[in-house]
């Protein structure tokens, strides 16, 4: 069951939900509409044993894995 990241195309808003099924209508939270855009997720991940924290993408807007705003301290 994977979560979705979505902008919706009417009001803007971005949010994510939990999809149970490929059948199920999604809708914005904000303001039920269907007119959706799924987002491409970027996640963080740390390889067994490494310490090393990685990222898929880098936005520029910080870490995705914690609250700072960069990734310094992370490392």
């Amino acid at each position: 069951m994977p979560i979705f990241e979505y902008q919706c195309l009417k009001c803007t808003k971005q949010f994510e939900t939990l999809v149970m099924s490929s059948e199920e209508t999604i809708q914005c939270p904000e303001c039920g509409s269907e007119d959706l855009k799924k987002q491409l997720s970027l996640f963080g991940f740390k390889p067994s044993g490494s310490g090393f924290v990685s990222s898929s993408a880098s936005s520029g807007s910080g870490c995705t894995s914690c609250s700072t705003k960069t990734c310094s301290s992370c490392h």
